[in-house]
C-alpha cells in the first residue's frame, strides 16, 4: 500500500480500529486457553488455527495504524 495516497483516519476510524485490536486480542486469548484445556486433537487444531487467524488480524490491523501515523496531522482535528 502507498502512503502518498492515503489520507489521515478519522477519529471515528481510530475508535473502531482500536476497539478491533482489543476484540481480535481477546480472541486470540480465548482460542490458546481452549486448545491448551481441551484433549480432542481435532478441537485443539481448530483451536490453534482459529489463534493463527485472530493474530494475523491482530497485524494487519497494527500496521494499518503504523501506515497511517506517518500522515496523520499532529494535532487532534476537532
Amino acid at each position: 500500500m502507498q502512503s502518498t495516497n492515503m489520507q489521515p483516519l478519522t477519529g471515528k476510524e481510530l475508535e473502531y480500529i482500536v476497539d478491533s485490536i482489543s476484540n481480535e486480542e481477546l480472541l486470540l486469548k480465548q482460542c490458546a486457553a481452549t486448545a491448551a484445556s481441551v484433549q480432542h486433537p481435532a478441537i485443539q487444531q481448530a483451536c490453534l488455527q482459529f489463534a493463527r487467524t485472530h493474530e494475523h488480524h491482530l497485524n494487519l490491523l497494527s500496521n494499518a495504524l503504523q501506515q497511517h501515523q506517518q500522515i496523520a496531522p499532529m494535532q487532534p482535528q476537532q
